[in-house]
């Protein structure tokens, strides 16, 4: 049985608080007695404490309300840890981006996440069923995103070819082509130069054979004389 359930022009809200922990038994005494009271001081006095008081008496509520969905997180995802903030704005954070605070009536439940674009509105309501699927659909998405995440980092660590992923498939098919031509290239320049070579042998062969003679006939010439 949720607190706004009940018609307000014939209920109080301590009366409404007083029946919701009465049938509540997930909640242990103490801890219903204690947020009953503060609720109730709240109610008879407008001081800013007791204000507050009540603010995080209902952001306990909703705490306890999650505990369920908590327990199911895995124990490897570190990234919740859900706490109440009892500061001068109380916050209940579910992690360290997404947080529920209190409107300014004190009844309204805002769930806000901050972003990089700045903060974004997840969910108002009053009631707590409707802030605790929201929390719970939150929570999901976010462990979907770290699935993909760790899928990513595993995918990347794989030893590949550089290069070879990100080319086109077309790119890729004409590789092996590339190569066979590479190959035959280099083949012939091989050839070329074998036989720039050889060419080179021989002409400096036939000129030391065309000094030899020379020098002989100049030798003979000489013996005449």
């Amino acid at each position: 049985m949720a607190l706004d359930n009940l018609p307000r022009d014939q209920d109080t809200f301590r009366e409404a608080a007083a029946r919701y922990f009465a049938q509540d038994a997930s909640v242990p005494l103490l801890k219903a007695a204690i947020r009953r009271a503060r609720v109730e001081e709240a109610e008879r006095s407008d001081v800013l404490s007791e204000l507050r008081g009540a603010e995080i008496a209902r952001l306990e509520m909703l705490q306890d309300a999650i505990e369920p969905v908590l327990a199911e997180i895995p124990p490897d995802a570190d990234m919740f840890d859900a706490g109440l903030m009892a500061t001068e704005h109380p916050r209940l954070f579910i992690d360290m981006i997404g947080f529920i605070e209190m409107g300014r009536d004190k009844r309204l439940y805002r769930f806000v996440q901050d972003t990089k674009h700045g903060r974004v509105m997840l969910a108002e309501s009053e009631k707590i069923d409707v802030m605790v699927k929201a929390i719970t659909d939150y929570i999901a998405r976010r462990l979907v995103e770290r699935e993909k995440a760790l899928a990513s980092d595993a995918t990347s660590a794989v030893k590949v070819p550089a290069g070879v992923r990100s080319l086109p498939q077309s790119v890729q098919a004409a590789a092996p082509l590339r190569k066979k031509r590479q190959g035959f290239h280099d083949i012939l320049s091989f050839i070329i130069e074998l036989l720039g070579s050889m060419a080179l042998f021989i002409l400096i062969a036939a000129g030391c054979y065309y000094f030899l003679t020379l020098f002989a006939a100049w030798s003979a010439l000489l013996h005449k004389n």
